[in-house]
């Protein structure tokens, strides 16, 4: 039923040919294949799977719920953010502007935004950069319904061969959006250096909107990584599901604890799988078997936090600079805007 879904929306967006396109790069950067990273992550001394593979289509629908949780104040914060922000945002491009985002996903938050630059510009070109083809045609189509003078040029790849989008430059100024403090997922000197590449994709009119979380109390950000529902939980878990599905692996998820821990000398909070029990896994399509011992963690993921600061530290070593900051009246999130230097 989802294959089908997805094919009829290919199917409706041909009436907007004129306005949509879709680019899926034939020189992807060569980055290890789902079963490589598996049998790496589990077969390394401290077992770890990376965390972009939580985003299957079943994963990326849970992601949507985890952004709902009172809880998770990330999402909500943000799109508050953006929502009273809009308008300054957009009228630092008074000649018009092209807007590029990384992650789009469901373009839910992007929304405020397109609508800010279209109403101070004739036309609008969005450029939504996602590994979900599906999640790019859906929200596409919804946009491009919405939106009459709106154009959608869509890419279909990783961050690290989208990037290459950015070198495609006309003489229209660029908004580049990295929204959700994914910046966060990457360990700092890893995410000065893509931003550092993101900048030696960069005009000098353009700019980076970048939303990062701040540091803050122990409590509150293990609350928001660890909710009272348990969604982030089966988030984790539908990891472990998904080896099952596609790698032949007999992984029991119930067998499974999920833990998230603030490290507050490094501001980061650690999410991972812990095993519930002694137990043995078999993975088909791998060829291995991996023993667990009560105990035993696999780390998913990485979420760290910023101070001002580090923040600006982070531009600085970008070679950037921020221009702009807007902050919520609590001061638990930033929303940032780096220019070149």
């Amino acid at each position: 039923m989802p294959r089908q879904s997805s094919q009829n929306t290919s199917k409706r967006l041909s009436q907007y040919a004129d306005r949509y396109r879709l680019t899926i790069p034939e020189a992807q950067i060569e980055l290890p294949s789902f079963a490589e990273e598996v049998s790496t992550g589990l077969s390394a001394a401290e077992r770890s799977l990376p965390c972009r593979f939580f985003y299957d289509e079943i994963g990326s629908k849970i992601f949507e719920e985890i952004c709902d949780l009172e809880e998770y104040y990330l999402t909500r914060v943000e799109r508050m953010l953006l929502r009273e922000r809009a308008a300054d945002i957009a009228g630092h491009f008074d000649q018009g502007a092209t807007l590029v985002e990384f992650g789009s996903g469901s373009a839910g938050k992007t929304r405020v935004l397109l609508e800010a630059l279209l109403a101070a510009q004739a036309s609008l070109v969005y450029v939504p950069i996602d590994i979900s083809r599906s999640a790019i045609e859906e929200s596409a189509e919804a946009l491009l319904r919405e939106h009459p003078r709106l154009s959608v040029h869509a890419v279909c790849g990783e961050y690290e061969t989208a990037l290459t989008v950015l070198g495609n430059h006309d003489s229209t100024p660029r908004l580049v959006l990295w929204l959700g403090s994914s910046v966060g997922n990457l360990h700092k000197p890893q995410a000065a250096d893509f931003l550092m590449k993101v900048r030696a994709g960069m005009a000098a009119s353009d700019r980076l909107l970048i939303g990062i979380d701040l540091r803050k109390n122990r409590e509150r950000l293990e609350r928001a990584y660890d909710d009272s529902l348990g969604v982030t939980a089966r988030f984790n878990k539908n990891l472990l599901t998904r080896i099952n599905r596609e790698l032949g692996a007999d992984f029991s998820p119930e067998q499974f604890e999920f833990r998230a821990h603030y490290h507050e000398d490094s501001g980061c909070v650690e999410s991972s799988l812990v095993s519930l029990r002694d137990q043995s896994v078999q993975v088909a399509e791998l060829g291995q078997s991996f023993a667990f011992q009560q105990g035993d963690k696999i780390h998913t993921e990485n979420s760290y936090k910023y101070s001002l600061q580090e923040i600006d530290e982070l531009a600085a070593l970008s070679q950037m600079r921020c221009e702009t900051r807007w902050l919520d009246d609590d001061d638990e999130y930033s929303v940032n805007l780096f220019a070149p230097v």
